[in-house]
């Protein structure tokens, strides 16, 4: 069956005749507005891992599949009324793609048995799974990625940051604060100074961000943004000749739209990544050829093998697993959000699983489970390379320091599960 993908406008579907399928997987975009460079990208990789599942194997199980898309333009109001307007067509899960959106539907999923996979973004503390019963944020969650940063500025110092200065340069919102407690326990722990200097949105000036950072003089810079204030970041590190290899951004601060306007000055800068990149895996040849060329893709097929794009599909691909270990627990192919939630916590990612994918390698294997909605922990280091425009690993997957990150997940979740009155599960 040829499946259409519908785009949902706030409320309203686009598509003059929804075409109805047994495996819903919308998709929250945001594809106009400050932050559109990268959720374009991220969406096209979404809808076309899924378009190749439909065009080449014929859908997951046997059944179809259908991604209505509903344009939020990063905004929390119009997120959450997007999955409102979808939530009643049979969505298997949502995937908010923003950390305020994901805040506001915690309470919602739980209360509708429709499961939230806050991939790499969200409320960290959602991997307690005893507390969280519908949100995922596998295989890796922002106070894993402040860890695993800050291991890699350790090491690069020789083995030891005591005495050191690291500042976070932040999103002035939710998304960039969360790294703010783990990085200030890690400095007690490690023995470093520790401060975190907020950008506004959209974050297009950054004069005297970054006049402060040449004032105060860190030794490292951690930065998490998004959208157009990251380009202008890397821009601004270049123009006070702040050294790139002491520069490094959260996964959603390392693409190639954050680095390729600063040209030659953009050389050396790092972001963590949780998945890998570049376009050299066997799962990009099929969507070439039964999607872009085929003129099934769901934007210009330009983007192909970017980093974005390569996380829309990774995203696409943990949920096609997940929505395949639902159908064998039930034995029906057609599945609910239900069935959905209860596969999402007992997803298994190896590399078996991968390589079948056409994605060998391409990010850590994980397991989830009742108590541990949130993975392995684990992300690796990527580096640009201005003379060839491209992004590579230079490290391995390697995870944080669960001896500090834990307990913080711990309490917090302990906050909230009192605030609102919530029962330990996994018991």
């Amino acid at each position: 069956m040829k499946l259409k993908i519908a785009t949902l406008a706030v409320g309203a579907v686009m598509a003059a005749a929804p075409v109805m399928a047994d495996l819903v997987f919308p998709s929250l975009s945001y594809r106009t507005g400050p932050f559109a460079a990268g959720g374009i990208p991220f969406a096209d990789g979404y809808s076309d891992y899924f378009t190749l599942l439909n065009e080449r194997d014929g859908g997951i199980g046997g059944e179809a599949i259908r991604v209505p898309e509903c344009e939020t333009a990063y905004n929390t109001e119009k997120g959450v009324e997007c999955y409102e307007a979808l939530k009643g067509e049979g969505a298997l899960v949502f995937q908010p793609l923003s950390t305020g959106i994901t805040y506001q539907l915690i309470p919602k999923s739980a209360a509708d048995d429709i499961p939230v996979h806050s991939m790499g973004y969200g409320r960290t503390s959602a991997k307690n799974g005893k507390v969280f019963s519908h949100v995922f944020n596998y295989p890796v969650n922002y106070w894993d990625g402040a860890s695993v940063g800050v291991n890699h500025f350790k090491e690069q110092a020789g083995g030891s940051l005591e005495g050191k200065k690291i500042t976070l340069l932040h999103f002035n919102g939710a998304y960039g604060k969360e790294p703010i407690p783990t990085l200030t326990k890690l400095a007690e722990v490690e023995g470093f100074d520790f401060n975190a200097i907020p950008i506004d949105y959209p974050g297009q000036e950054q004069k005297s961000q970054w006049l402060q950072i040449r004032r105060e003089r860190p030794d490292y810079v951690l930065f998490w943004g998004w959208g157009v204030m990251n380009q202008v970041a890397v821009q601004e590190a270049a123009n006070i000749r702040f050294n790139m290899e002491n520069f490094m951004g959260i996964w959603w601060s390392g693409s190639e739209n954050d680095v390729i306007p600063a040209g030659a000055g953009a050389n050396g800068y790092k972001a963590l990544q949780f998945h890998n990149v570049g376009s050299d895996f066997p799962v990009f040849a099929d969507i070439q050829k039964y999607v872009v060329d085929a003129g099934k893709a769901a934007g210009a097929g330009d983007q192909v093998g970017t980093v974005l794009y390569n996380r829309g599909v990774y995203a696409a691909f943990l949920a096609a697993e997940a929505a395949a270990t639902a159908q064998a627990a039930t034995g029906n192919s057609s599945i609910t959000a239900g069935d959905m939630r209860d596969a999402m916590e007992a997803l298994e990612i190896n590399e078996a699983k991968m390589a079948a994918a056409g994605l060998p390698g391409f990010g850590p294997t994980f397991t989830v489970t009742c108590e541990n909605h949130g993975g392995g922990g684990m992300a690796a280091v990527s580096q640009w390379d201005a003379a060839s425009q491209s992004w590579s690993l230079i490290s391995d997957f390697s995870a944080s320091d669960s001896s500090i990150v834990d307990p913080l997940i711990m309490a917090d979740s302990a906050a909230y599960a009192t605030e609102n009155n919530l029962p330990e599960r996994c018991n």
